[in-house]
């Protein structure tokens, strides 16, 4: 969590008198980087002497000040105090950027004009009109991403977020409604979300609270009436149950961190709004976290708070034993508190806490929704894990390289001239553009403007930028686009491939016929058998051979590798999963199996769980098919003997005599050419016989269910260790 060292209200408090908070830093600093401080605030001072921000009208030096207040709050390194300082320096000065890094370094320098781009990217972004609420979202999205991917430094977003809290805290002494509706509009579309992601708490409650004071003032009035107290009262009665609660974890010998929080006027109207609640039904409005080392000290924590207040009834869920689909875990409860207040706490261990904080169950998903990016999800992981980790690192310098990001490198984010934001690979050209703008835009396209000046259309894009395609009214795309590596989003080749294959099937197909000649003419006496060529090609005959060929598909190093394949050995075929697949050698029937009390029972091994020795296993008396065998864990038996109680009996395994036992074992990895092959010889060493698979590739990983023969779970403990010898396995597991 990215902590801000303390209230908001007391930086910014402290920023109304510019002076005694300049003198307040000192302590925090070397004497070098405050005498670089002090330089800062004294330059802003003076270059913002008598001027106003014109969006808002507040005076641009007191809003430098609270700022950097927040930004010092932050614990971001001297340098980001200064380029909060210095924020409106691109805006007074030409050679801002060349004056910066010689009256400072190249650090404030860089972090100032990254600020300006965000907020020119955040401008001209905030233009475009979406037709409609899913577009609106989709912009929001793009933008958040944009404005991530294209810092070199994280600080410059965080410094964005500072200068945005202090807009929303002047935003009430701006006369003119329609502004202030676009402002906090904006806030809660694209800030309060980002600072979510980021895990700047503090800063997202008071973003959000503030823009929905302005979106919907009559709620925000009647929630904050219904509360009846004010935030700070309720900061110092979490304080209250925060000590107690130390006091008694640390009197029972619990290593506990104990952490907590009111919740805020915009989280409790969404959530009434989400859940159909009634505000007098939420009980989660003040809040507490307990974490400790090991599950028994959840549960013995657990039992200590209902010891020491009151459970509030029903309100008791245990995501321990029973995780949430996202794998989150932890117990969760209300208490009757002090003063007769509900209190919900929450109590995990510090692992379901850092998984909860930076793995798939993260908060700022759950809280925003929509379907998840897990590649994305994992950098914003690792940025949030930076910034919890700030706090902990001595070396400053280390750290300030530890700021640099370029997490986002393998995705760029441009604007068309409207203020659309795209995304498209790194690397990507004005045809790749065009071609996400629309088909038919890529198709036409002869030309583009970039920031307004005429560029080849080869030109690799960059972040931010804004571009523009010029077209011709008629005419397609060309082959040399392909073949001169113009083109690097799938979207755009697969377009063009698809426009070149319709509109000149014949003339390809004559093209590659001729080229197909000259190849075999280079290795005299190959007479290879066509079918199987088409087929190596992944072509259904040669006609489409010659096509793909003269579309410009399949190259002539593909092809005369393939071809000189029939001279030699070929090699060892990748097998298919029904090779793999061999008659079973398996009884159906449970002869082995021992039934208390009686002899010569008709027994069958069940299929939804396939025990095998020595699982503890149970019968259950099926209707006309004699007694099943099941695992005593198994789902499906206990809901059969949640409804027939008097059907189980008691079973054991008896003498097996080398019978074979069919058992499903799952195996995830990361799907890759050979990796089927590979499984099949691990098998056959352990000789194992496999009598069925199932397969499915999907995001690059293979995932395969094989129904494999073994005499005894002792024998699946070694199958299993062997898969997860192969090269790329992730998981490999009984089912």
């Amino acid at each position: 969590m990215v902590a801000v060292t303390r209230p908001l209200a007391d930086s910014l408090a402290d920023a109304a008198d510019p002076q005694h908070w300049l003198a307040s830093l000192a302590p925090q600093y070397t004497d070098a980087e405050f005498a670089m401080l002090d330089k800062a605030f004294r330059l802003a001072r003076e270059q913002y002497q008598g001027r106003t921000l014109s969006h808002t009208g507040e005076d641009m030096f007191s809003h430098a000040v609270a700022a950097a207040a927040i930004v010092a709050d932050l614990n971001l390194l001297a340098d980001a105090v200064a380029a909060a300082l210095l924020f409106a320096t691109p805006d007074l000065r030409a050679d801002s950027e060349a004056w910066l890094a010689r009256e400072f370094n190249p650090v404030v320098a860089s972090l100032v004009q990254g600020c300006l781009r965000v907020r020119q990217i955040q401008e001209l972004g905030s233009q475009h009109d979406a037709a409609t609420p899913e577009a609106r979202r989709h912009q929001a999205e793009a933008l958040r991403q944009m404005l991530l991917a294209m810092v070199a430094d994280i600080r410059v977003v965080l410094i964005k977020l500072a200068w945005r809290t202090q807009t929303m805290y002047h935003l009430s002494k701006v006369p003119d409604d329609a502004v202030r509706r676009r402002v906090a509009r904006e806030t809660l579309d694209i800030f309060a979300p980002l600072a979510n992601r980021l895990g700047v708490w503090q800063i997202k409650w008071e973003l959000e609270d503030l823009a929905f004071r302005h979106l919907e003032p009559d709620t925000y009035k009647k929630i904050a009436k219904l509360l009846d107290e004010r935030r700070l009262d309720r900061l110092s009665y979490i304080e209250q149950v925060l000590a107690t609660l130390r006091n008694e974890l640390a009197g029972a010998g619990l290593h506990a961190d104990v952490a907590g929080r009111p919740k805020h006027i915009y989280s409790i109207w969404k959530k009434m709004r989400k859940k159909n609640l009634d505000f007098s039904e939420l009980y989660d409005i003040r809040a507490v976290r307990i974490l400790v080392d090991s599950i028994k000290d959840c549960y013995t924590a657990l039992g200590l708070i209902h010891s020491l207040w009151q459970p509030v009834p029903g309100e008791f869920d245990d995501y321990i034993n029973q995780p949430k689909a996202n794998d989150y875990k932890s117990l969760h409860t209300a208490v009757i508190g002090p003063e007769d207040k509900v209190v919900e706490v929450q109590i995990r261990t510090f692992e379901m806490h850092e998984h909860a904080e930076f793995g798939v169950a993260a908060h700022w998903r759950y809280k925003e929704g929509g379907k998840g990016d897990a590649a994305y999800e994992e950098k914003i992981a690792w940025l949030r894990q930076l910034l919890d980790w700030r706090e902990d690192v001595s070396d400053r310098a280390g750290l300030a390289d530890a700021f640099q990001t370029e997490l986002f490198a393998d995705t760029i984010y441009v604007m068309t001239p409207v203020g659309k934001v795209l995304s498209l690979p790194t690397g990507a050209t004005p045809i790749d553009f065009a071609y996400a703008v629309h088909t038919n835009i890529g198709h036409r396209c002869r030309g583009a403007k970039v920031e307004g000046q005429i560029v080849p259309l080869s030109t690799p894009l960059q972040n931010g930028q804004r571009v523009e395609i010029l077209t011709v009214k008629e005419g397609g795309p060309s082959i040399n686009w392909l073949h001169d590596g113009w083109v690097v989003s799938h979207r755009a080749i697969s377009k063009i491939r698809q426009w070149i294959r319709q509109q000149n099937a014949h003339i390809a197909i004559d093209a590659g016929r001729v080229l197909f000649d000259k190849e075999l003419a280079r290795l005299p006496g190959l007479q290879p058998n066509l079918e199987a060529l088409a087929e190596r090609l992944n072509q259904r005959g040669m006609d489409e051979v010659y096509a793909a060929l003269g579309h410009g598909e399949l190259s002539l190093k593909a092809l005369h590798q393939a071809l000189t394949s029939f001279a030699a050995p070929e090699p060892a075929a990748e097998p298919d999963p029904e090779s793999l697949v061999r008659r079973s050698r398996a009884g159906h029937d449970a002869g082995g199996i021992l039934i208390e009390g009686v002899d010569n029972l008709m027994t069958v091994l069940a299929k939804c769980c396939k025990p095998a020795p020595p699982d503890p296993v149970v019968g259950f008396v099926t209707r006309g098919r004699g007694i099943s065998i099941h695992r005593v864990n198994c789902r499906t038996l206990k809901r059969l003997s949640a409804d027939a109680p008097e059907r189980l009996i008691a079973a054991d395994w008896g003498r097996q005599d080398n019978s074979l036992f069919a058992i499903d074992v799952d195996v995830v990895a990361r799907d890759r050419p050979g990796l089927l092959r590979e499984f099949s010889e691990v098998l056959s060493r352990d000789k194992v016989n496999v009598t069925a698979v199932h397969t499915l590739s999907r995001d690059a990983h293979a995932r395969m269910r094989l129904t494999v023969e073994v005499r005894t779970v002792a024998d699946i403990q070694r199958v299993l260790f062997h898969l997860m010898e192969v090269k790329g396995v992730l998981e490999a597991r009984r089912v």
